[in-house]
């Protein structure tokens, strides 16, 4: 098969398109022929690496994609050759005290498609035949592989972990990325009112046509966290989503007393110093999240097959240009998910 795969860390130059063998599927297994594949920041990340990171080379990225089914395990029979199918990034062992919980994205052996496993830039890909959902007809392939890992992540912080409810505020950091434009729909869809931060009149502009309630460009304001409080009549915000990091210290001020600061990411980096006093002092919490359940997926793809939640597409390259795709979205170009098309 043909295939997007690097040797060694480093620069978008690392990246090859070549042939690599076709994986074939263990008993509990599914080969899926993929169709569309999305990009997401995390494929920079792990593409550049960090200290202590551990993969086997050469190495396969991508965590989003959809397609259909190509061969399957000896065990599998909810699966028939040629069902389209999205997948479900998030890998678990179904067997720890976690995964029987229903929680298995807190797996002992918790993994995700191209970071410890090979992913999704490539022609075919085995994935666990619990990793996969069936994908309506007439449902667009890219759509699909668009929305899951961003909607999917989303959605189990905003709802599972943030339990938000009809009626509170609910801030959010950044105004296009692919876990702010689903968070946005999902806080609308809650009864939520939204309040977005963003720099670029454009992605602002984005923001308010998926139903953001208040625009905040900070580049026009001095401190936007004293903006959100006096556009809440100095009450502070119920939510605030922020996978940047390097933020914290304005979102803290932000909220308001008993608020929810949820945090999935860093973008900005890992690291950040914090003045605990705000913390106690307004009742804080910091809710953490790593993507999300297989009941999580079920709904929130269920509510984008519906149309009830709509991914937002950028552009499209063809797998052999996936070092054109991440340059772009390592500038920040992008509105809303660049996918690969994979014919």
């Amino acid at each position: 098969m043909k295939a997007i795969l690097f040797h060694n860390h480093g620069e978008s130059g690392v990246l090859q398109y070549t042939d690599h063998p076709v994986g074939e599927p263990g008993p509990d297994e599914v080969l899926v022929r993929l169709h569309a594949a999305a990009l997401n920041r995390l494929d920079l990340w792990v593409r550049e690496g960090w200290p202590g990171i551990k993969i086997e080379y050469p190495h396969i990225p991508g965590a989003d994609g959809a397609g259909e089914v190509a061969a399957l395990g000896h065990n599998v029979s909810d699966w028939a050759v040629g069902d389209r199918v999205v997948i479900n990034s998030n890998l678990s062992c179904g067997k720890c005290e976690y995964c029987l919980a229903g929680m298995d994205n807190r797996c002992l052996k918790w993994g995700l498609l191209g970071e410890t496993h090979p992913g999704t830039y490539a022609e075919y890909v085995v994935v666990p035949d619990r990793n996969l959902l069936r994908i309506p007809d007439g449902f667009d392939d890219h759509a699909a592989a668009a929305a899951a890992l961003v909607f999917h992540t989303a959605w189990h912080s905003l709802i599972t972990r943030g339990c938000l409810k009809p009626g509170e505020t609910v801030l959010i950091v950044g105004a296009s990325g692919g876990v702010n434009t689903a968070s946005i729909q999902i806080a609308k869809l809650a009864g939520a009112q939204v309040y977005i931060i963003g720099s670029d009149p454009d992605k602002l502009t984005l923001a308010e046509s998926l139903g953001a309630d208040h625009l905040i460009d900070r580049s026009q304001v001095e401190n936007w966290a004293e903006e959100v409080y006096h556009l809440t009549d100095k009450r502070g915000v119920d939510v605030v989503v922020d996978n940047v990091g390097t933020t914290f210290p304005d979102s803290f001020r932000a909220a308001g007393r008993g608020g929810r600061i949820l945090t999935v990411g860093n973008t900005g980096k890992p690291f950040v110093e914090i003045d605990n006093r705000f913390i106690f002092a307004k009742h804080l919490s910091v809710i953490g999240s790593t993507m999300g359940t297989h009941n999580d997926f079920k709904k929130v793809m269920g509510l984008v097959f519906a149309s009830r939640l709509k991914p937002v597409l950028d552009m499209t390259f063809p797998l052999a240009e996936a070092r054109l795709a991440q340059e772009r979205l390592m500038r920040g170009d992008q509105m809303g998910k660049i996918t690969l098309a994979i014919d």
